[in-house]
Formats: C-alpha cells, structure tokens, sequence
C-alpha cells in the first residue's frame, strides 16, 4: 500500500480521483468500486495484483471521495460514467486494458467492454451479471412488481429522501449496509416486507460493530469517503434506469465478446434480486467463465479475499498475462 499514488485527472467535464499500484510499464488493470464504498475496497487484491506485474488503477467514482459529485441525477448515467474512465484511458495513453467491477462498478466494466471491443481485452463483474438491455427500464419492471411495497432501488429515486436518513449518521449508515449484505443475513434481507413509505432501515438494528472483513482502519477510508458531502452522488446512480435505457438502444444487440469472469456470493442477495438475468448471462456473452463462492455476501473481494484473488489472477495468466 506505501507504493499507492493519488493524481486528480480533469476528464469527461469533471475531476477524477486515481489511485494507482504497481510497475509503470505493468498491463493496465481497471478496478472499478461500487455502492457504498470507495477505492480502498479492493486494497486486499493490490498486492496480488502488482506483485503479479499489473499496473492497478483504482478510482473513486464519480460522486465518491475526491472526485467530482454533480448534484443533477442525470450527470450519472452509465454511459456517461463510463465516459470518465475512457477519458482517463485516453490521457494515460491506454490502448488495452482490463477491467474489473464489483457492484455497480460491474455494469460500467460490462459495458466498457461492450463500447470499447478493441481496448478492453479482458473483463471481470462481480456481484452484479450482464444480461444485456431489458425490453423496458428496469425501473418500470420494479414499478409494476413492487407496487404498494417497499423496494430499496423504488426508495432511493426521490432526491433527498433516503439522503435525509443516510446522511444523519454516516458511520451507523455503512456499518448497517456492510452487515446486512454480509454472508450471515439471509438471501432475501432486501426483499422484507414493508410498506411503500418504509425508511430504508426501518425494522434493522444498528449492530454497533464492524463485519470481520472490515477493520477500523478500512472503515475509516469508507467514512473519508462520504464525509462532509454525503450519499447524494452514490445516489444519484440509481436514479438512472430510464436514462441508461434510452442510452444504451445503440448497444441492445450487441454480445460482450471479450473473455469475462464472474464471481457471485452464494449469501449475496443481488442474486435473488438478479435471478433472471443470471440465466440470461451465457446468452450475452461469449466466453464466460463463472464461479459461486461459498459463505461469502456481497462484498466478495473482503469476504473471500483469498478466493477471489486466485480465481482472478488465473483468468488473468489466461486471457491477460503481463
């Protein structure tokens, strides 16, 4: 970790915050972050990974820590996100590059490799599958099934609302997301019944302790993170089905053609919540190579640590060597 250097890269109309490790003549290797984290969740595979020759770039996405945090919900949309980093891909002189994303930073490492078929040589997703565009925004869809009830993804599309509950206690907020997404919570914690107008953690007791994967001092970069600006760019995200349906028509047909691995918690409920589009999955792409990790939530890259980096440190000896 002492060899970890910060730059702040003005790209795609906004300042972007980059971590990065390793040789500077390594292959680059994207790690893309998700919700709510930071840069310093993949600090267990940036040893592996440099060690292994790789040139790792982490950033913290747009909306998180030190990068730009638009307050327009639509300054989020996958297109566009995916934008900052090919954008910082082109100002570091990237020609290829792999890409790795966990949570919400799997959609934008999918779909970099869709719009990207020539640079993005190797492609990672983890937690969150590719099934390709839906026939209607998934926002909709949720809509329609969850009418009447509570659904966490239908409680964050107001701005300002589930603000007003995260914001008031950063630290009570993420140690309540990291252990209710953790391997011992069952599969369907998101799916609890609640009316409608349910706050995001009514019903949940504050467990007043960190996971075991998280210790004080990682939690303190999650806190850094969200400190004196709040949820409100990680938010905004969500806010963004429409959108990146409309902007995503060009890429409906498309398969992701590139060799991709996919690791999924089998205590992760994002695989309840994405049952279908895991079956849709080998459909869309072409060289797949997936694996379920046992007692592991969602955090995956923390809570299996180990397993994750020599799974994916062998899909990289095979499709992306140094």
């Amino acid at each position: 970790m002492n060899s970890l250097q910060q730059q702040l890269l003005d790209v795609n109309g906004i300042t972007l915050s980059l971590y990065t490790a390793g040789p500077s003549a390594g292959r680059p290797l994207w790690l893309l972050h998700g919700f709510p984290e930071c840069w310093h969740s993949w600090r267990q595979q940036i040893g592996p990974l440099t060690a292994a020759g790789y040139r790792v770039l982490i950033p913290e996405m747009r909306g998180y820590g030190q990068s730009s945090a638009p307050r327009d919900p639509a300054a989020y949309d996958l297109i566009t996100v995916c934008g900052d980093i090919q954008a910082a891909m082109d100002l570091l002189g990237h020609s290829e590059a792999c890409v790795v994303g966990h949570d919400w930073g799997a959609p934008i490492a999918w779909h970099l490799a869709l719009l990207e078929p020539q640079r993005v040589k190797a492609v990672v997703g983890m937690a969150v599958p590719f099934g390709g565009r839906p026939r209607q925004p998934a926002i909709d869809m949720m809509r329609q099934h969850y009418a009447g009830r509570f659904h966490y993804i239908l409680h964050f599309q107001q701005p300002g609302v589930a603000e007003q509950e995260m914001d008031a206690d950063i630290p009570r907020t993420l140690r309540m997301m990291m252990h209710n997404t953790s391997a011992a919570v069952p599969k369907d914690f998101f799916l609890q019944e609640k009316p409608a107008g349910a706050g995001l953690f009514d019903g949940m007791q504050d467990p007043g302790m960190l996971p075991p994967w998280c210790d004080v001092a990682a939690f303190n970069h999650y806190l850094q993170t969200f400190t004196g600006r709040g949820f409100h760019g990680a938010l905004n995200w969500y806010r963004n089905f429409e959108r990146n349906w409309q902007r995503t028509e060009a890429l409906a047909d498309k398969h992701i053609e590139q060799p991709a691995l996919f690791l999924l918690g089998d205590k992760d409920p994002v695989g309840t919540l994405e049952a279908y589009t895991l079956k849709q999955m080998p459909k869309r792409i072409a060289n797949l190579e997936q694996h379920l990790l046992s007692d592991c939530g969602h955090w995956i890259q923390n809570e299996q640590a180990a397993e994750v980096n020599r799974l994916l440190l062998a899909f990289l000896s095979r499709h992306y060597a140094v």
